[in-house]
């Protein structure tokens, strides 16, 4: 595969805005197939338990739900937080685990800071972090050994987008094998950032700390940043290229 031949794509349907490179057009289509199929899901199961859409703790779900329900709801148990604070990474990460099935090599879904990915080759993700100085100047080396084997990077924020968080922080960063568990994860661990920024961001990593599932988390508030676990190596980035990159977020070295 030719990584220079791979496309982008945004795709939007309702809610759902996703920055795609794939490896050809064929996964663009397939894309959105996956995002109606698991938004239509989604959005039945809610219609007959509305306590999925609302609830901030954690839910059992019936054993015939839908295999994106029994994810997310899997996700929220791992982080303590309710099934929705998956959604966006489990939309990524379905989109992802689809495109393996007809033999995709390469691809990265990005849904509103949650990213799946499965790639033969390294690939960058930068940091978005609000008006923090941090943003775009420093990105995460995913490793080809880790992106082959398909790999989940998301963001939580107090401050950036529409995303409830009961924290302050202006990027929580978790790495982990699944979106959907980095998704809520990140969601989880943020809501603890709370009060000044040091003491705050040591309150996010002793959460993280209980967390099963993660490798590692990244957290910045302000100008003040903390990590713990294995994070993939920090590299600095170019604003002018990470802004302007497939997605803002990541880009293949």
């Amino acid at each position: 595969m030719i990584y220079d031949i791979m496309i982008y794509r945004k795709i939007s349907i309702m809610e759902t805005n996703i920055n795609l490179k794939v490896d050809g057009e064929k996964y663009i289509n397939l894309a959105k197939n996956t995002i109606l199929r698991e938004r239509a899901n989604i959005q039945n199961y809610i219609s007959n338990c509305p306590e999925f859409l609302t609830s901030y703790t954690p839910l059992k779900v019936s054993p015939d739900a839908p295999n994106i329900i029994k994810t997310m709801a899997k996700a929220g148990e791992i982080a303590d937080v309710g099934p929705m604070a998956s959604v966006a990474g489990a939309i990524s990460q379905f989109i992802v685990e689809n495109a393996i099935k007809y033999n995709c090599k390469n691809i990265i879904s990005e849904n509103g800071g949650d990213i799946a990915l499965r790639t033969e080759k390294d690939v960058v993700v930068g940091l978005y972090a609000g008006s923090s100085s941090l943003s775009y100047t420093i990105g995460f080396k995913i490793d080809e050994d880790k992106a082959n084997n398909g790999y989940g990077v998301c963001t939580s924020s107090g401050t950036v987008g529409h995303s409830v968080s009961f924290g302050n922080a202006d990027a929580v960063v978790v790495f982990a094998k699944k979106a959907s568990i980095a998704d809520a994860s990140a969601t989880s661990i943020g809501n603890f950032a709370v009060g000044a920024p040091e003491d705050a961001i040591n309150k996010c990593l002793e959460k993280a700390e209980d967390i099963e599932y993660i490798d590692g988390v990244f957290v910045v508030m302000g100008e003040f940043a903390g990590k713990i676990g294995k994070i993939p190596q920090i590299v600095k980035t170019d604003e002018k290229i990470v802004k302007t990159s497939m997605g803002e977020y990541f880009d293949m070295i």
